[in-house]
């Protein structure tokens, strides 16, 4: 009887586990999928890639660059998630990213680029929702001018408006 009982707490801390681990997948997205992430993420959502609406890049955690442009004239406030952020929620694992537009227009980053001080995945100018028009919904932003290594023809080549979509490349 007591190895029963043993067997049984065993079980037990099993399915708890289970569940927990189940709670820490990401959650499909309920409002209008904003980004798709896909290829060597170990997180995923639909199928096997991780696609996120509005209130999920919300929910990752907001950063603000204020920086100026050389597309937008003056000084904006950008809100987004960091791409270090977005990495790690994915758990991406390779070396590059290729980051294509909503015209599949694409371009590379390197994934040394995600930093804590790097560019972030913006989904807000001045605290508004930028449209399509305005390089929306999804803008990738370096911080221009806190440092003169993002003000480069390279850094300015990365910075992709219209992000719909992210592919890890090993």
């Amino acid at each position: 009887m007591f190895k029963f009982t043993h067997l049984v707490a065993l079980l037990l801390s099993l399915c708890s586990l289970a569940t927990a681990t189940a709670a820490e997948t990401l959650p499909a997205p309920e409002g209008p999928v904003l980004l798709t992430v896909s290829d060597n993420i170990a997180v995923t959502n639909i199928g096997e890639t991780a696609q996120f609406d509005l209130a999920m890049l919300q929910a990752l955690g907001e950063t603000e660059i204020v920086t100026d442009t050389i597309w937008t004239p003056g000084t904006h406030r950008f809100t987004g998630v960091l791409l270090d952020t977005l990495l790690g929620a994915v758990g991406a694992q390779g070396a590059r990213l290729q980051a294509t537009a909503i015209n599949d227009y694409t371009v590379e980053i390197p994934a040394t680029d995600a930093t804590a001080q790097g560019p972030i995945i913006a989904y807000a100018m001045d605290g508004k929702p930028m449209s399509r028009r305005d390089k929306g919904p999804l803008w990738v932003i370096y911080p221009y001018a806190a440092d003169p290594q993002y003000r480069t023809e390279v850094i300015y080549s990365r910075s992709i408006w219209q992000l719909d979509r992210m592919t890890v490349v090993e």
